[in-house]
């Protein structure tokens, strides 16, 4: 068993461990650790505690230390350095002529390296640019190219539901996201309303999509014939999954000749092949593949 601590960094939900040592330790206080980027200011999201060895990732690096007023005070020094910095960059980018997208810049802790963001087509030669940027801060610099999906979760944002983003507030790592589970959820297939702020699908589509797995077996397809219980037959118009019902279309002998009913799916006794199958058809969604991850 290892003794160790859960550290966020910036405003990532994911945690990272290290070994926990003997420091003590408050929620929320700052730490200074080492990672592989270098010296970083953390907060302690999870307080030590005991984890089997096969559930750590070798090497646990060890806490430097809980910090002082002075690690706050640095801090906010480096913070206060984002906004000047990132318009020296972003001058440097215009002037080089990349056709690159800067989304952030971000100091090491000790000062030492400068990591700047970017979002870019493809492949970008950026060798020029790392020595300009470095004659200008007189320190290392590190271009790291990222995703849109990247960009969103580090810069945060309101989903179309109202909520934070689910990449920047809580989940760790990204979910795999496909076309296939927005036909499961009886959605429309609109980018629009299926796209995330990161012009992605949105992550939540896969949360509850186990469910309309299991529930789209039940259910029959929409134009299909179906008999209830009562002797009753009619072509299915409409489904919900959620409430387990099925509109159907019922032809009757007054002046419109049919009426819309809805049932629960338990009052079906006949049905054909379950809608799970046309769901899985892939010949209208092909034109919105790119929304994939």
């Amino acid at each position: 068993m290892a003794k160790v601590i859960g550290v966020k960094f910036k405003s990532s939900p994911k945690i990272y461990y290290f070994e926990a040592g003997k420091h003590t330790y408050t929620e929320n206080c700052g730490v200074i650790v080492e990672t592989a980027r270098g010296v970083e200011f953390g907060t302690v999201a999870l307080l030590p505690h005991e984890v089997s060895n096969d559930k750590i990732v070798p090497p646990l690096k060890p806490i430097i230390r809980v910090a002082t007023q002075s690690d706050y005070k640095t801090k906010e020094e480096l913070e206060g350095r984002r906004d000047s910095t990132i318009a020296i960059v972003e001058q440097k980018i215009r002037e080089s002529g990349l056709e690159m997208k800067l989304v952030d810049v971000e100091y090491t802790f000790d000062a030492a390296k400068l990591i700047v963001y970017f979002l870019a087509e493809g492949r970008v030669d950026f060798r020029e640019l790392v020595k300009e940027l470095a004659a200008v801060f007189k320190l290392r610099i590190e271009l790291r190219q990222i995703g849109a999906r990247d960009e969103c979760k580090m810069l945060g944002g309101l989903g179309p539901c109202g909520r934070a983003c689910c990449c920047s507030d809580h989940i760790s790592k990204f979910a795999h996201v496909t076309i296939k589970m927005a036909k499961n959820q009886n959605l429309s297939l609109n980018p629009g309303k299926i796209s995330g702020l990161c012009g992605r699908l949105m992550c939540c589509l896969e949360y509850e999509n186990p469910y309309y797995v299991e529930v789209n077996k039940k259910m029959p397809k929409l134009g299909s014939e179906v008999v209830l219980n009562d002797g009753k037959s009619g072509k299915v118009t409409d489904i919900n999954q959620i409430k387990e019902t099925v509109s159907l279309r019922v032809d009757t002998k007054d002046r419109d000749g049919f009426e819309i009913i809805t049932v629960p799916l338990s009052q079906i006794v006949s049905k054909c092949a379950s809608a799970a199958e046309d769901f899985a058809a892939d010949n209208d969604i092909t034109e919105l593949k790119d929304l994939e991850d």
